[in-house]
């Protein structure tokens, strides 16, 4: 009999500090989002962007140095929708975004992300393209919103991509979960 010779990850890798470090970020860019003034705002989008850049940089890290653990595969999309959804609750708080922009881009996200906590069990399915353009406009739009004096048609156009991004991934993710339950049944032979 062969051994298991899988490395055991520490939950306490830096993959995983980053990921708890944007979550903890997240109350602070709501406060100085909220406060008036256009330091304060500044200091918001700096905020945002370190979170931002954090999600790249530790699932980058877990991928290129095998740090992927549990602990990652759960927090990492719990922190990416906190992030995004503080932000856009904040903004439709704030009156600068509509509401049913952060409704619609929220409810796709917790969706999916409970879709992806049920199939977890069974199979991963990876990030896809479209998944990964989604994030990008997701956060560029933000960015835009929370940058001062940039035109409203300029957030809008970048706004409503991200929108018509979130929710045609959302439905090629239900497509393709369908797809791999189908593929899971037949093996079991259902």
């Amino acid at each position: 009999m062969k051994r298991d010779e899988r490395r055991v990850v520490s939950p306490w890798n830096i993959a995983n500090v980053l990921t708890v470090l944007r979550l903890v970020l997240v109350p602070f860019f709501v406060v100085c989002l909220f406060l008036p003034g256009t330091g304060w705002r500044v200091g918001a989008l700096a905020l945002f962007a370190v979170a931002s850049i954090t999600d790249h940089l530790d699932g980058e890290l877990a991928r290129r140095y095998g740090l992927i653990t549990d602990f990652g595969k759960i927090a990492d999309p719990i922190a990416d929708k906190a992030l995004t959804g503080a932000a856009l609750v904040s903004l439709s708080i704030l009156g600068e975004l509509p509401w049913w922009v952060t409704l619609v881009i929220i409810g796709r996200e917790l969706g999916i992300t409970a879709l992806r906590f049920v199939l977890l069990r069974h199979a991963v399915i990876p990030a896809s393209y479209g998944g990964k353009v989604k994030t990008v406009l997701q956060i560029t739009a933000i960015v835009l919103y929370l940058l001062p004096f940039i035109p409203g048609p300029v957030r809008w156009v970048v706004m409503g991509a991200a929108v018509v991004v979130t929710v045609g991934t959302g439905v090629d993710y239900i497509v393709r979960a369908v797809k791999l339950r189908k593929v899971a049944k037949q093996a079991r032979g259902e």
